[in-house]
């Protein structure tokens, strides 16, 4: 089923254009995480013939926020079948808030110029509540030197020291740690938890060599800078594209430079591995000035997105 379903996105990305085709071991890995629930968060619609024409996946906090992604077929868009989704969604989200007590935030991503999605999005009652930019920077280019703090080191997650399962082990525990403290300040946050973690480094594309930290004299992660890319998405569309996945600075280390030395290193990362170019997505009100410190080191704006959103 999976592979009907990457098929069908393709048919969908030749209409929409938005630069986001998708592999059968890209869907396996989102599909398979431990927070989806496959049977209730994810649902297909099919014509009369058994052809695929829609599909709905929900992705639900624990505070019961939930963001709906979902395609149809072009073929039949304009005929009900989004709104049937969007009802979907709703119903279950109105369900999951019903068995914890409280309101469900529901969202769904947009990028600006899907003006069809948008006008959708108002009729059934989506309103704007964020924006976002997608950015990229050449990696042809020079890159400047990254300058740690006296007294902080970089180290990678394929350092030898982090070799042993223990030693895997808290070292995803202590990065999990320092990713949380990071964002609990920023728009829209939800604790990671340190499953969530191993199973992202339990992909086969998941490379140790791009996970970075910065560690402080008294051993804390003071920052980290997660890369990654994909081989199959780059050999289908022809690039060497690698992407700065999660970039953070915990507080109480800020203001020092460890975020653009992290950044700078991340980007070296993925030049030594062979890509030429590094993507990001930011948070336009991102309240570190993150934006500021992309563009210092030559980053420009290539997407704007749109998280529309109402209150059940």
């Amino acid at each position: 089923m999976r592979s009907t379903i990457a098929e069908f996105f393709q048919v969908c990305e030749v209409v929409d254009r938005l630069d986001e085709w998708v592999s059968v071991s890209d869907l396996r890995q989102e599909f398979n995480a431990p927070d989806v629930d496959k049977e209730r968060d994810i649902r297909l619609w099919e014509n009369g013939e058994g052809k695929l024409i829609g599909f709905g996946k929900l992705s639900i906090q624990e505070s019961v926020d939930a963001f709906l992604s979902f395609r149809v077929h072009p073929t039949v868009r304009g005929e009900g079948i989004e709104q049937e989704i969007i009802r979907w969604g709703e119903a279950r989200m109105k369900e999951v808030a019903r068995d914890k007590g409280v309101y469900a935030k529901f969202r769904s991503p947009v990028r600006d110029t899907q003006t069809e999605r948008i006008a959708l999005l108002d009729s059934c009652g989506f309103t704007p509540k964020r924006y976002f930019f997608e950015m990229e920077r050449s990696l042809t280019e020079p890159l400047p030197k990254p300058e740690l703090p006296v007294g902080f080191t970089l180290q990678s997650h394929s350092s030898p020291q982090f070799s042993g399962k223990q030693e895997q082990r808290r070292f995803l525990e202590a990065w999990v740690e320092a990713h949380n403290q990071t964002f609990i300040d920023h728009w829209n946050f939800h604790e990671v938890k340190v499953e969530q973690v191993e199973y992202i480094v339990s992909d086969p594309n998941y490379r140790p060599d791009l996970t970075w930290v910065a560690v402080a004299p008294d051993g804390k992660f003071a920052a980290f800078c997660y890369c990654c890319f994909y081989p199959e998405d780059n050999k289908y569309k022809g690039r060497k594209e690698g992407w700065i996945n999660t970039l953070g600075t915990r507080r109480g280390f800020r203001q020092r430079g460890l975020g653009k030395a992290m950044l700078l290193s991340g980007m070296e990362g993925l030049r030594v591995v062979g890509m030429d170019k590094a993507l990001l997505g930011v948070d336009a009100e991102n309240p570190s000035g993150a934006t500021r410190l992309y563009e210092s080191v030559g980053f420009s704006k290539v997407h704007t997105n749109i998280v529309y959103g109402k209150e059940l």
